[in-house]
């Protein structure tokens, strides 16, 4: 039996449809829209309408925009002989919070994952392999450091070293603030394997 109203319950499994939102969180969400101003909503729900429609896939590099090609690839400042590779287009955010790197990206759209069912036809290779001219002297693989990263490094590196362009991957290891006590053996020993001489 149904005690609250369909209108509600239709929100609430819309929220629950969110990554990461299980159904209480998608209740509490729901409730807290209906307790904003509508003029509140009506703005979140142009947000949201407006975001869908206006962004979009470079063509270049395949992160989001709202341009064609994106203000990295479309930027004279960018340095043209790197390219950094992710999985997602949040991996781009997270790298161009620290200003550090001035080279291009490629997103992937995912990492491999046979399980899932996906191979490298569901992802964005052979784009990859189409940017790789004489011009590209690096090409920096930033996965993430799980099962399905390391598989995808591990092709890749395959696919690119053939073409004579320098491969490289993002260091690994214990994070500043950490413990060497609470990391697990496989951080340990990627920190070992990546150490640096001061």
């Amino acid at each position: 039996m149904l005690y609250t109203s369909e209108a509600l319950q239709q929100l609430i499994e819309e929220f629950a449809q969110l990554p990461g939102i299980g159904r209480k969180s998608a209740q509490r969400l729901a409730l807290y829209i209906l307790k904003q101003p509508r003029e509140e909503v009506v703005k979140m729900a142009r947000a949201l309408v407006g975001a869908k429609d206006r962004i979009r896939y470079c063509s270049s590099c395949y992160n989001i925009t709202e341009q064609d090609p994106c203000v990295v690839c479309s930027s004279p400042k960018r340095d043209r002989n790197m390219i950094c590779v992710v999985e997602e287009p949040n991996d781009v955010l997270a790298l161009e919070k620290t200003n550090e790197f001035r080279g291009l990206y490629h997103v992937l759209g995912g990492s491999l994952s046979p399980l899932d069912g996906i191979g490298p036809e569901e992802l964005k290779v052979r784009e990859l392999l189409g940017r790789i001219n004489s011009e590209v002297a690096e090409v920096i693989l930033a996965m993430n450091p799980n099962v399905e990263g390391e598989a995808t490094t591990i092709y890749l590196t395959r696919l690119l070293k053939p073409l004579g362009v320098k491969v490289s991957r993002i260091a690994r290891g214990i994070p500043v603030g950490g413990d060497l006590e609470f990391a697990d053996e496989a951080t340990l020993t990627r920190a070992l394997e990546g150490r640096i001489t001061l």
